[in-house]
Formats: structure tokens, sequence, C-alpha cells
């Protein structure tokens, strides 16, 4: 069971026998990393990944929160809002935390109700169509541009650059350097991606054109609001916010949305009552984000000699936690494996629950609503029209290709 292999999330089985496994036998277990990693502790009780979640003095973020081994001076360069904690990490939340909250998103309404009716509008009419490509990565990232205020036109580009980012040990993707000889020359940069190096040049250019102008867009809000704790932003700390927004901002929607997708699909009779009862919506969105857990991991480093879950921990150990395995505990969650759209309460944690809960999280709820509120009723049938394919990563619970055929209501 090694959970830092990614060739073990490729298809719909393994991933969950093995969180069942370890929920069971051994909940805080560890794992050794076979290329040479120095190994980590995988938390997969829903119980154990909140507290630690919850807990920076014990687990802190900043030594970095992706598998990957960085250094003391790599983590400073690509440090972001995921690896900061404490005071500087919640005045550079609070930059951008205006315009995400559930007041300022549903401003955003209209503009979405419009934007789903034309890309459904253009998708529906193939009849057979890829659901990822034609609808759940259009969508979020036109949402994306529009609070980043980027062309149109750009939306191709933004979407590219968060594939080769964040699915980086997926072939289909270009930028496949993480254990190559040629990551080396990438080592400072964001999963060792030079798709990171082009986001950085895009953003530059952006946050040039808006610095001191009134704008209100996150570019601008980036760029010309100083941080409550007075310590500007830096050039670096504008790369790294940037980079963040343009793959958080988009690829964990379009995941999460393209697995309720498919879950629908699969449970005709979920779909059928949220046509009859569309004011379930709401509570249906919670059980899509529990079902889909659309990232699988964060990881946090010991910051002392602990224990957690009975098991002793050292300073210094990697420390993953499984969201996608506590969204599964069963002792959370009566019969976990039963998709219900009805299911309340409903405690999952594919935002997390400490510190760096998601700041897109109303954001994506209301893309979420506002997607499935638009679509089902269009529909008289769905079914697949193909084999899924699964994006290769044990970081990114994603599907990269879904191809579906409908008949229209």
């Amino acid at each position: 069971m090694d959970l830092a292999d990614p060739g073990n999330f490729l298809d719909d089985a393994t991933p969950w026998r093995m969180f069942d496994e370890l929920r069971r036998t051994a909940p805080v277990h560890w794992n050794p990393e076979s290329d040479g990693g120095s190994g980590f502790w995988s938390l997969t009780r829903h119980a154990d990944v909140v507290a630690a979640d919850r807990d920076q003095e014990r687990f802190t973020s900043e030594k970095f929160v992706n598998l990957e081994e960085v250094d003391e001076r790599q983590a400073a360069i690509r440090r972001s809002l995921l690896e900061t904690d404490g005071p500087r990490h919640a005045a550079l939340r609070r930059v951008l935390q205006r315009a995400f909250t559930p007041r300022a998103v549903a401003g955003y309404a209209t503009f979405l109700r419009g934007l789903t009716a034309r890309t459904l509008d253009r998708a529906l009419a193939r009849g057979t169509f890829d659901f990822v490509a034609e609808i759940a990565a259009d969508f979020p990232i036109n949402v994306l541009a529009r609070m980043l205020d980027v062309p149109d036109g750009d939306t191709g580009r933004l979407i590219d650059w968060g594939n080769r980012i964040i699915a980086n040990t997926d072939p289909d993707y270009a930028d496949v350097l993480l254990h190559s000889e040629e990551s080396e020359r990438y080592r400072d940069l964001p999963f060792r991606s030079p798709a990171s190096l082009e986001v950085f040049e895009y953003g530059r250019e952006l946050a040039a054109k808006r610095r001191g102008g009134a704008g209100t867009d996150l570019v601008s809000r980036l760029v010309n609001q100083t941080p409550i704790d007075g310590v500007p932003l830096s050039d670096r700390d504008f790369d790294n916010y940037f980079l963040l927004l343009v793959v958080a901002g988009n690829e964990t929607t379009r995941h999460a949305i393209t697995h309720a997708m498919r879950a629908l699909i699969e449970h005709p009779e979920q779909a059928a009552r949220l046509r009859d009862e569309p004011e379930l919506m709401p509570v249906a969105v919670e059980e899509f984000l529990r079902w889909a857990s659309p990232v699988y991991h964060f990881r946090r480093t010991a910051t002392r000699d602990t224990e957690i879950g009975g098991t002793a921990i050292r300073e210094g150990d990697k420390v993953v936690l499984w969201f996608a395995s506590a969204n599964r505990d069963e002792e959370v969650f009566a019969d976990p494996y039963r998709f219900d759209v009805t299911r309340a309460p409903n405690d999952h944690i594919a935002f997390g629950k400490g510190a760096h809960f998601c700041l897109g999280s109303a954001l994506a709820r209301l893309e979420m609503r506002i997607m499935f509120e638009e679509l089902l009723p269009r529909l008289a049938d769905v079914r697949l029209a193909g084999g899924i394919r699964r994006v290769r990563s044990n970081f990114v619970n994603g599907i990269k290709e879904m191809p579906v055929t409908v008949a229209l209501a």
C-alpha cells in the first residue's frame, strides 16, 4: 500500500481499498518512499486529520504542503499562502478574503447563470461530447478569468498551465519532470514545472498594468493593497499568490463537478430526486464535495516530538493528511460508499478544517449549485459514452476525460 505512488490512484478501487485498510489496521501509518524521499506518516481517520489540520503549533505547513522533498531555501522561494502559518498567513489571506465571502460571491450569481447557460447550450447540442473539456473545465476557468479580469481568449492557456502544474506526474502533460534529471533545472519552481514560469510572467504583465489603479479585480487587490500586518507583498509573494489562484481556482472545482456528474449518472435515482426537489441542491452540493474529494491530501511537518492517534511522531517528520480517506470514515459517515444527495449532517473536509480552510469555498459551492440547478432540468437522459480516464496523481483526484451522451428533456 504505497500512497507515494501515483500509479496506485489510476482506478476507482485501489485508493479507497488502501484507505479503508489503513483506517482499520494502521490509521497512523509510516509510508517509506522508494524514490529516495525520507518517508511520511499517513493520517487516514477523520478525527486525526481534523486534529492535525487545526493544530499549527504541532503541525506546520511552512515546511511545505506537498510530498516533494524541498530544502529550506526552496521552501522559502516557493512559499505561498498554503505554506504560511500564523499572523502572516492571516494577513495574506485577508488581502482577498472579502472577495470570496458568501455575500461577495453571491454577486456573481447572475453572471454564473448566464455563463452556465452558454456553456450548456454549446455542449448539449453536440449530443455526445467530453464532459470534462466541454463543461467541467470550461465553466470554472471562465469564472476565474472574470475575477482576474483577463481576456476570455486566455482561458485555454490558464487551463493548460493548471494541467501541467498540478498533474505533473501524468504522462499526458508536458512537464513530467519530477523524477527526471531535467527536473533539477526547475527545482525552485512549484512542482518543478516550467509552466510555473509562464504563469509568473503572465501575472507580472497584469500586475504592471494595474499597479496604482482603482480596479477591484483580484490582481488589482494583490498589487494595490498592503496586508494588515503592514508588510507589503514582495514580487515573489505576488508570483506565488497569483499562481495559487490560477491553479486552485480552476482545477479543484472542475474535478468536483466531473465527479458529481459521474455520481449522478451512476445513481439516476439521486438525479431524479434533485429534479423533483430542487430545493435539496445546497445539501446535495455537500455530498458532491464529500464524494469527489478533489484534493487527496495536504502535508504538514511536525514542529516537535509529539504523538497522534497514540503513535509517536518525531520533530521534522512529514505528516500527510488524507482528506479523501477522512471523507469515507465509517465513524463519521454512515454507509460512506452510499451516494446520498440528502445526507445530513455531512461533516466532510473537502475544504480542510483549520486556518487553511479553502478561501474559495463559497464560490465553489455557488458554482456547483448553479451548474446542476441549470443542467439537470435540461436532461431527459445522460449516460457514459466510453471509458473514463483519470489523472495520474496522488494529489488531485482528477478525471481528465469522461465522454457522455445526452438526451434533452
